[in-house]
C-alpha cells in the first residue's frame, strides 16, 4: 500500500540557523516535508523556475536582494496554487496588510511556538488560510485607520452577506454549505461572485472586507 503523499514546504530566510531550526520542526510534523530552502527571494524564484514546486511556502517578509513583499507577489502571480505562510519578527498592520494582498494566505510570527506553526500549516492547507487571534486584531487596527479603504461599500444581498460571516469562522467550504443549508456548488458560486464583486482573489479578501465592514465581530 503507498504511503499518504507528504506536503512538501519551502522555507526562505535569510538567517541561516532560524532557517535550518524551521525546516527540522517542519520535518519532525506528521505529515510534512521540506522541499527547499532559500536564503531569499531570488533563490525562491530561481527554484520554482527549475521545477521545484512546494505546496507551501514559508516565506520571510525581510530578506535582501528580493524581500518578502516582492516574492509574495511574483509567486502569487504565476504559482497561484502554492501556499504562502508569511514569516516576521514584525506584526504592524501595514506589514501584515501588504503580505496578504500580495498574496500570502496567513501570517505567523517568528516568536510563536512550534505549536501555532503546525497550526497555521494545517489551516492554510485544509482551509486556505490562517488568520491568527493577534494577526485578526492587527487587521482590525489598520483597517479601522482606513489603510486603503474603498470609499463606499458594495451592495450585498443577505445570503451574501451571511456567506461572508461563515467565511471568517474555522469552517471549511463545505461545512459552510452544510451550515447554510445549501449545495457545495451553491456555495463555490457564491464565492467566486464574492471574489468578483470585491475584486478580491482569496478568502483573506473576504475575510479583509467582511473585517473592514463590520460584517463580523472579533
Amino acid at each position: 500500500m503507498a504511503l499518504p503523499k507528504k506536503i512538501q514546504v519551502a522555507v526562505a530566510d535569510d538567517h541561516v540557523l532560524l532557517r535550518r531550526a524551521l525546516s527540522k520542526l517542519i520535518a519532525s510534523f506528521e505529515g510534512y516535508t521540506v522541499l527547499f530552502e532559500a536564503d531569499n527571494g531570488k533563490e525562491v524564484k530561481i527554484r520554482l523556475t527549475q521545477h521545484m514546486i512546494p505546496d507551501v511556502l514559508l516565506l520571510d517578509v525581510n530578506m535582501p536582494e528580493v524581500d518578502g513583499f516582492e516574492t509574495a507577489k511574483w509567486v502569487y502571480e504565476r504559482f497561484p496554487h502554492i501556499k504562502i505562510l508569511a514569516l516576521s519578527m514584525y506584526s504592524d498592520e501595514a506589514t501584515v496588510i501588504k503580505m496578504l494582498r500580495n498574496g500570502a494566505k496567513g501570517f505567523v510570527l517568528k516568536n510563536a511556538d512550534p505549536e501555532k506553526l503546525k497550526e497555521a500549516l494545517d489551516s492554510i492547507i485544509e482551509k486556505d488560510f490562517y488568520l491568527s487571534d493577534f494577526v485578526s486584531g492587527r487587521i482590525l487596527s489598520g483597517l479601522h485607520r482606513n489603510v486603503d479603504v474603498e470609499k463606499e461599500p458594495i451592495n450585498l444581498n443577505n445570503k451574501e452577506k451571511e456567506f461572508l460571516r461563515w467565511v471568517c469562522s474555522d469552517l471549511t467550504y463545505k461545512e459552510i454549505a452544510e451550515k447554510m443549508f445549501v449545495s457545495y456548488r451553491t456555495a463555490d458560486d457564491y464565492r467566486n461572485t464574492l471574489f468578483e464583486k470585491l475584486n478580491v482573489k482569496s478568502r483573506v479578501g473576504l475575510v479583509m472586507y467582511a473585517i473592514k465592514h463590520n460584517l463580523v465581530e472579533l
